[in-house]
């Protein structure tokens, strides 16, 4: 073949070829969404979130992720966070919220989130975020779950322990899920019933949950912190009702509903604010 055709032929792959990603500047904005295909890092203005202090009846969590949050930021050790439980408890709020404090604090904690369908692309996301020197990165990936024919999980194992290359130092995994483990009790629970060695197809399940070293756990509310969500909107708001009348519509409210939860006195809260003239 001549030299000619050689160059012709490089140059077409040259054009097939993807262009590197361009490294955004992490300084323009703290929090970014992840989008493949092409690979981008698209930056997000505003990250719709609710302050630390209005996140009422999880305190326990708060106080953990938070100082957990600080430490990765400023360059000392901490874990991969699971957030897990029921829904509509403030477990992606909370994620937001320790960020935005640690971004008060001064610190460069960049947030970045994944959606779960983009998982298999996220070798490469953490080789853009590794090679940005002075900034730590808070990757988040929200509600995460895995059926049986997914293998979506598998990369998301690879990235928080065992993989050659490793997570990069200046990157921390923050996961939400209504699941313990990430995968329905069933398709475990069908494993151990079907494969020829039970307990090492039930290990495979949930070996990827085990890799997070930070478990928290997000259970239902019962009434009071329900009313107290509640309050402590209205006191943050500055909306003043009367509290025998607030107690009576915010219990409708959540009889209506068929449960309390985090979001239910946030969405009682903004029907509330509406009737008074208040924007949320």
């Amino acid at each position: 073949m001549s030299p000619r055709a050689l160059d012709r032929i490089a140059a077409a792959l040259e054009r097939l070829a993807p262009p590197p990603v361009p490294t955004p500047d992490f300084g323009h904005a703290s929090a970014y969404v992840w989008h493949p295909d092409p690979d981008r890092l698209e930056p997000v203005p505003a990250v719709d979130r609710v302050d630390l202090v209005q996140l009422i009846g999880i305190d326990r969590a708060k106080q953990t992720l938070l100082a957990n949050t600080l430490q990765f930021a400023r360059g000392h050790g901490a874990n991969n966070a699971l957030l897990w439980g029921a829904r509509g408890m403030g477990k992606s709020s909370l994620v937001k919220a320790v960020h935005a404090e640690a971004v008060a604090h001064g610190l460069p904690l960049v947030l970045v989130e994944i959606a779960r369908d983009d998982l298999s692309s996220v070798s490469r996301l953490l080789a853009i975020l590794g090679a940005a020197a002075g900034h730590r990165f808070l990757l988040f990936a929200d509600d995460l779950s895995f059926s049986h024919d997914d293998a979506q999980y598998k990369s998301l194992k690879a990235v928080l322990d065992g993989g050659i290359s490793g997570r990069p130092g200046n990157v921390i995994l923050y996961a939400t899920s209504n699941r313990r483990h990430l995968m329905p009790r069933d398709m475990i629970e069908n494993e151990r019933a079907t494969a020829i060695h039970p307990g090492e197809a039930v290990e495979e399940k949930v070996s990827l949950s085990d890799r997070f070293g930070l478990w928290l756990g997000f259970h239902p509310c019962d009434q009071d912190q329900f009313l107290a969500m509640i309050d402590g909107y209205c006191a943050a708001f500055g909306l003043l009702v009367d509290p025998a009348v607030l107690r009576a519509e915010a219990i409708e409210w959540q009889a209506t509903r068929g449960g309390r939860s985090g979001r239910v006195a946030w969405q009682f809260f903004t029907d509330l604010a509406g009737r008074h003239g208040i924007a949320v």
